[in-house]
């Protein structure tokens, strides 16, 4: 669109399905390049990624041409299937239904970059969940706990 200027900064966090803990050290930096081709494809930027075997955080710098779940079918389908392709689990991999998308403004960046960066020191201290949770409260999203992230029943 001619004359559209626009500066949006997303994080988005994603798991698994059932937070299950499958993304290995092993293939997980090649998880990282395939879903990072994933969204410059799709004409966005990535700036940070990183997670831990049972989530993954992106902070991308987010063209307006394309919606945010539309981007989020693009990178869960592309590298679910990825994953199966290479056959890197065990079981059949999804993804869980869902994701969580905090927006912030470029000063925020150096701080968002680095508390990515260091997920694996983080969660040493903290869990996902609890991670998650405060986020949503954070950013003052309701949410409903029934819908979070939960293992089967």
């Amino acid at each position: 669109m001619a004359n559209t200027y626009t500066q949006v900064h997303l994080q988005f966090v994603f798991a698994p399905k059932y937070r299950a803990a499958l993304i290995h050290t092993y293939w997980e930096n090649d998880l990282y390049k395939y879903i990072t081709g994933i969204i410059q494809n799709n004409k966005h930027k990535m700036i940070a990624i990183n997670g831990m075997p049972d989530h993954l955080h992106l902070l991308i710098g987010f063209r307006t041409t394309q919606s945010m779940a539309d981007l989020m079918q693009d990178v869960k389908a592309g590298s679910s299937k990825w994953i199966n392709d290479n056959k890197y689990c065990n079981c059949r991999f999804e993804w869980q239904e869902g994701y969580g998308a905090f927006s912030y403004s470029k000063s925020q960046l150096p701080d968002v970059i680095r508390y990515i960066e260091n997920q694996k020191e983080h969660h040493s201290k903290k869990t996902f969940l609890d991670e998650y949770k405060s986020f949503l409260e954070k950013f003052e999203v309701a949410y409903d706990e029934r819908y979070i992230f939960h293992a089967p029943e």
